[in-house]
């Protein structure tokens, strides 16, 4: 038997095949030396694609700064809020039975329809749309976004399949409108980031605005945290708080009543503003038409007060008056002829607002009181001479902005071509000002001579440090007249709405001596010349009280009213000044003035406003009960315990009136509400921890959580509020159904 034959072919291949896996080896092992020397590949460094493949990145969201009124209270927050989220994958629903999908795209937007104020065919296109395109979930915008927890709770009845929330967030305004033309709105850009659209949030959207931080952690493939990790953590900054001068309690009132007048008149426009004559500082400032920053149910907006300019009427007579007695060329005892005035031969007469008829010869004092613009014309043309008016003006601040820490601000429009403009000017026609420039140049005549600027802006500070970045202080800007002629003006003024002749009668308050001037000018049409017509003026009034000191300015105007033929155009702000007067005056503190035994009036009495809260924390609860009462505060206890464990506000300065909560030792339970405001709930929503609805402005009359009943954290609480005028009418209706039970005890008992 012969031995197979060896194939030289083979051998040399499998020589070749040895050769190159040996090369290969040597190659890869040299490669495997210089990845272990070096820890890169490619040029890139292996650990670090590691440490990416395995590292996963959270974000810490920062909330935006708050927005506070003067006493700390918030009046813009970030909140909690949803968006609603339709899931359409079928795959996601393992249980046929319980369905984890939107099943019935018709049905789903016919339930979702009414609570999301979407129109039910839009819904239904949304999410049929989705299901044929394959998408894993829509999200049911614009209606589902930024949902609060009420509106989430009847979604989640619905038991719609498929139908889920995205926690989110959101700028929440608590009193809905309340100052909103100086607070402004934020709302989320394109990326998700809330940003400052008008006002303050705008102005001071930089120092608003939040940085994100993040959470770096080592996951494993599937994401899962691994034990032990390394982990980097960046804290977020959250945005800086700012403070306004705004009081929200005055703010109210103030908003009540632009609410009523404004739905009993139908103005085109009407403003008010409460000011601290001695400071600057603006207490309140409301307009309409106005916006609810919450639902943002505007396309444009202007604060009038600021970025509009008019010819302001007779209120411009106050300067002038101010002027000429500081010039010392007034004497109100001195008479002259009223009716008619031309200021050159050839020039259109200048008449007195009842036709150019008249009240006779009759004392320049007389004639302020009954608004006279011949007066004025005489005062402005003959005793100061313009060109000196003029200088006057110039030294109250109307030829140039305010300087106001609000955007947009406006210029003066001068019309000084003609000897008669200019005389027009000293009594608000012809010329045109903006009614902020008004309030600073009233801050003169409140203030002994010394104008002070006016401003909303209280202090900025960084929440990260506490440390303040901006304060603002009252500033004097100028002294057009002295202390002497401020106080006379004031006097002559007062006289206005005390005289019996006086235009500003209708604006005296009970209690309080007033001092003020009104206005009425002619609004300029669209092609010249002025509207003529019941009511078509730009109609205001500028109020000081108490007039000897006065520790407010109010102004409130109003164009173009509607008004009956019966009525005149003082009635929408009397509306306003008269209320908002008062209680601003009570809340501050200044009593009203009392008469003794002959009808003399006694001295004004002024109580502390401000109190300086300590804590009363491990005191006894009767203790603190009886305490706070004698400051003029309002304690609530919740709770049964003896001693007190919390308190809100902790020891701070607070304003008399407020209410404090305390917390007893023990377990907590519902007091009644009856009669909290809105920020009052919020404030006791706060302390407790528990959710409150979705508040409108005005006082609770009936609450979910009965009164004495637990209090849990986390509980969901139900308020209903009525307006000042509905709470009131209901108080009244309880104490007639008390009065009745009481009646009927009394004749059940002379039965027995």
């Amino acid at each position: 038997m012969t031995t197979p034959r060896k194939n030289s072919n083979i051998s040399t291949g499998a020589a070749i095949l040895i050769l190159i896996f040996a090369l290969l080896f040597f190659v890869l092992a040299i490669r495997f030396f210089y990845i272990q020397a070096t820890g890169k590949a490619d040029g890139e460094a292996l650990a670090e694609i590691a440490q990416k493949q395995h590292t996963r990145t959270s974000k810490i969201e920062g909330q935006r700064g708050t927005i506070y009124d003067r006493n700390g209270e918030a009046i813009a927050q970030d909140t909690g809020a949803y968006t609603v989220v339709a899931i359409l994958k079928e795959s996601q629903s393992e249980d046929k039975d319980h369905p984890q999908h939107v099943v019935d795209p018709e049905k789903t937007a016919e339930k979702l329809a009414p609570l999301l104020k979407m129109d039910e065919s839009k819904i239904d296109s949304m999410l049929t749309r989705g299901i044929k395109r394959g998408a894993f979930q829509v999200e049911l915008g614009p209606g589902g976004r930024d949902i609060d927890n009420v509106l989430k709770q009847k979604i989640e009845k619905l038991n719609l399949p498929g139908i889920t929330f995205l926690r989110d967030s959101k700028r929440f305004y608590p009193n809905g409108v309340f100052a909103s033309s100086i607070l402004g709105y934020a709302q989320k850009d394109d990326t998700g980031k809330i940003v400052g659209k008008m006002g303050i949030e705008k102005v001071f959207d930089k120092q608003l605005s939040e940085e994100d931080g993040y959470v770096k952690y080592e996951a494993a493939k599937n994401g899962i945290k691994l034990p032990d990790p390394k982990e980097s953590i960046v804290a977020p900054k959250n945005g800086d708080s700012v403070t306004l001068t705004i009081d929200e309690k005055i703010q109210t009132f103030l908003e009540d009543a632009m609410t009523a007048a404004a739905k009993e008149y139908k103005p085109e426009e009407l403003m008010a503003t409460v000011v601290n004559p001695k400071t600057g500082e603006i207490l309140a400032m409301s307009n309409r038409p106005s916006f609810d920053p919450n639902i943002r149910d505007i396309t444009s907006y202007r604060n009038p007060f600021v970025e509009n300019s008019y010819e302001l009427g007779s209120t411009m007579k106050i300067f002038t008056l101010a002027a000429a007695i500081d010039a010392g060329v007034y004497n109100g005892e001195d008479r002259y002829q009223s009716g008619s005035y031309k200021v050159t031969k050839n020039s259109v007469p200048i008449n007195d607002h009842n036709g150019g008829v008249g009240w006779g010869a009759i004392t320049f004092n007389e004639g302020i009181q009954r608004s006279s613009n011949v007066a004025v014309a005489i005062l402005a043309n003959e005793k100061l001479g313009t060109d000196r008016l003029y200088k006057y003006l110039d030294k109250f601040g109307f030829m140039d902005k305010t300087g106001i820490d609000l955007p947009n601000e406006a210029s003066s429009k001068l019309v000084t071509k003609y000897p008669r403009d200019r005389v027009t000017t000293a009594f608000g026609q012809a010329s045109a000002f903006t009614p902020i420039q008004e309030i600073q140049a009233a801050t003169a005549i409140a203030n002994d001579g010394k104008m002070m600027k006016p401003y909303v802006i209280k202090q900025v500070v960084d929440e990260t440090n506490k440390k303040t970045i901006k304060k603002t202080k009252p500033t004097v800007v100028g002294q057009p007249i002295s202390k002497k002629a401020a106080n006379e003006t004031l006097d002559i003024l007062e006289t206005v709405v005390s005289s019996d002749d006086g235009t500003g009668k209708p604006y005296a308050i009970e209690g309080y001596d007033v001092a003020g001037k009104t206005g009425t000018a002619q609004i300029p049409g669209p092609n010249g010349g002025y509207l003529h017509g019941h009511g078509k003026n730009f109609i205001s009034f500028m109020g000081f009280a108490p007039a000897k000191d006065p520790k407010l300015l109010v102004y409130v105007a109003v164009k173009n009213p509607t008004l009956t033929p019966q009525e005149t155009g003082t009635a929408p702000l009397t509306a306003v000044f008269n209320p908002v007067m008062k209680n601003s005056l009570q809340y501050l503190g200044v009593e009203p003035e009392k008469t003794d035994e002959d009808g003399k009036k006694t001295e004004e009495k002024k109580v502390d406003s401000e109190i300086t809260l300590k804590s009363y924390v491990n005191e006894s609860v009767d203790s603190a009960v009886k305490d706070l009462k004698q400051k003029g505060l309002v304690p609530v206890v919740i709770g049964k315990g003896d001693t007190v464990e919390s308190q809100s506000p902790t020891s701070d300065t607070i304003v008399t009136g407020q209410r404090v909560f305390i917390k007893t030792n023990g377990k907590a339970t519902m007091p009644d509400l009856t009669g909290f405001s809105h920020r009052d709930v919020i404030r006791f929503s706060e302390f407790v921890n528990v959710r409150p609805s979705a508040l409108e402005n005005g006082y609770v009359v009936s609450q979910s959580i009965k009164a004495g009943d637990p209090l849990k954290a986390g509980t969901y609480l139900k308020v209903e509020l009525e307006t000042p005028k509905e709470f009131s009418s209901t108080l009244n209706k309880l104490k007639e159904t008390e009065k009745s039970d009481s009646d009927s005890k009394k004749d059940d008992k002379q039965l027995d």
